[in-house]
């Protein structure tokens, strides 16, 4: 007697279809007449491009967010931005949470996957410890710009500042500021430290991830008590800041007086990692500062967080491999602890498909846009990235340049290899070894 295999979704498929599916009503919201300005019918491809870089986070745009979106609009891609910053199944599951049902095993291990927790086992409170850290720091964030933003704008001000502190915990880089000059972004607060400042500190909360926040509230400043992947995030978080800022600060902002200067570096380091806010014009770099930008993009964020990129922690391992290939030792350590060589495989083949992807997007859309490579490799790098930080070519790229972004926003925030196991997760994991045989690689 045959018997019938049950096909069952794996995790790695639900948060696709998740993001998929956010996205989707996401694009039919912003196609209606009441989410524009004008009050016309928004083109599939434009709302769909909005909707699918407010989801990932990124914030590419071809339409300046505070002047052609109404009210509504804004409302959309803001809710669409915080979904997408906490991660659709971490929204589910929250809303699963409110309404007292019991969360199951299946979407349990969903979750695990999403936030990239260590095991299942409290999950749920790990659920809840997210959400009320997430509104917290949003609402702290809100808090301390609104005297900047309603003195300026009055009492609107209120809502620039909700709109700006959740787009910036989330990585996300949309603004409310193209009333002043449209796609400014914060251009015009590269003096202000209030601002500057408190945009640094949320973007840096939502990228270094929510179980480094576990292990803040757990063991408080007692680092030695951490988990190792706490201590790499940090550590390569700091000094992803610190070294583009010396840079940025000798070699690109030498003109600006001193405090401009100053927060200038500090803000060029942190927010292509990957957040998309700019008071800088990034087309005064140079091409090494453009260079160094690009690289900070593909790195992004650290695992479990609002943040994309092939994460800090992917590049420490390749890093501490490499260190381990040097000193002839059998494995990779790091802070005391020996690295699993499936991390290992893992980071090489996540820094691989950023990299191809990466290039080919950016190859392509300058083949077929006639545009310099450089800007186009910085968009490709932006958007697999979910950055969101331009040269100003977007609005102006045609239809399949337009959904090569598309694509690679959405592979960059639910994560390459994710993409991979929900493509291959229903074949059976081969467990045969072949004869071994030698070669020479280097």
């Amino acid at each position: 007697m045959n018997k019938t295999r049950k096909k069952h979704i794996s995790s790695f498929q639900i948060i696709i279809l998740g993001f998929a599916a956010t996205i989707l009503i996401g694009t039919i919201l912003l196609m209606l007449p009441v989410s524009s300005s004008s009050g016309n019918y928004t083109p599939f491809l434009d709302a769909l491009f909005t909707a699918t870089s407010s989801v990932c986070v990124t914030g590419l745009i071809v339409h300046d967010t505070a002047t052609y979106w109404s009210a509504f609009g804004q409302v959309v891609i803001l809710l669409l931005i915080q979904i997408g910053g906490l991660g659709v199944i971490t929204t589910a599951v929250a809303t699963v949470m409110i309404s007292g049902r019991k969360i199951g095993l299946m979407q349990r291990s969903t979750m695990q996957e999403a936030i990239s927790a260590p095991q299942v086992g409290g999950i749920v409170k790990l659920t809840g410890f997210v959400l009320k850290s997430t509104f917290i720091i949003e609402l702290v964030g809100a808090a301390v710009m609104s005297p900047v933003f309603c003195k300026e704008f009055g009492i609107s001000g209120i809502w620039m500042s909700i709109f700006h502190s959740i787009s910036a915990f989330c990585n996300a880089g949309f603004d409310l500021m193209g009333t002043k000059a449209p796609f400014s972004s914060l251009t015009s607060y590269e003096s202000n430290i209030t601002i500057n400042a408190t945009i640094m500190l949320l973007i840096i909360s939502g990228g270094i991830g929510f179980m480094v926040w576990n292990d803040i509230k757990d063991h408080k400043f007692h680092i030695k008590k951490y988990r190792m992947q706490s201590k790499v995030v940090l550590s390569v978080t700091l000094m992803l800041i610190i070294t583009p800022a010396i840079y940025f600060y000798l070699c690109e902002f030498q003109n600006m007086p001193l405090k401009e200067r100053i927060l200038n570096s500090i803000f060029q380091s942190v927010t292509p990692r990957t957040a998309g806010f700019n008071t800088a014009d990034l087309t005064a770099l140079s091409p090494i500062g453009i260079a160094i930008t690009i690289i900070l993009m593909l790195i992004g964020g650290s695992p479990g967080s609002t943040a994309g990129g092939m994460k800090t922690t992917t590049v420490a391992v390749l890093l501490f491999s490499a260190t381990s290939v040097f000193k002839h030792k059998n494995s990779a350590e790091c802070f005391g602890r020996r690295i699993d060589d499936s991390a290992i495989k893992n980071a090489a083949a996540i820094m691989l498909l950023y990299i191809v992807l990466f290039i080919a997007g950016g190859l392509i859309i300058s083949g077929i846009e006639n545009l310099p490579l450089m800007s186009c490799l910085f968009e490709s790098a932006s958007a697999i990235g979910t950055v969101g930080l331009t040269l100003g070519i977007t609005p102006s790229l045609g239809t399949v340049s337009r959904l090569i972004l598309i694509v690679l926003m959405f592979i960059g925030r639910v994560g390459g290899l994710t993409v991979i196991f929900a493509a291959f997760s229903s074949r059976v994991p081969d467990v045969s070894k072949k004869p071994l045989e030698k070669i020479t690689v280097g």
